[in-house]
């Protein structure tokens, strides 16, 4: 971001069954907003709606030699990355 630019955080509600299906949904929409310059998918978070204190990492919290942040899942194996590996976000 430039320094006339400030950072903002849109917060947008949606339903899920539980924090898991919450966080999938999180991360299937920071990856497609990440088309967006302006965006910075790798800062998404996850919170209850009657609790948006405590907010849960969807992403990496690395931030990479390229100045963004690791695009895979929170707690991943493995050497960071900007590209999702399929193996590694399928399902139990």
């Amino acid at each position: 971001m430039t320094a006339d630019r400030e950072r903002f955080v849109v917060h947008l509600p949606v339903v899920a069954g539980g924090l898991p299906g919450a966080v999938r949904l999180a991360r299937v929409l920071a990856r497609w907003a990440g088309v967006l310059a302006q965006a910075d998918p790798g800062e998404t978070t996850v919170s209850a709606e009657d609790d948006q204190g405590v907010r849960h990492r969807v992403f990496c919290d690395v931030r990479l030699a390229t100045g963004r942040r690791c695009l895979l899942r929170a707690d991943h194996d493995g050497p960071c990355s900007r590209r999702p590996l399929t193996d590694r976000y399928r399902l139990p």
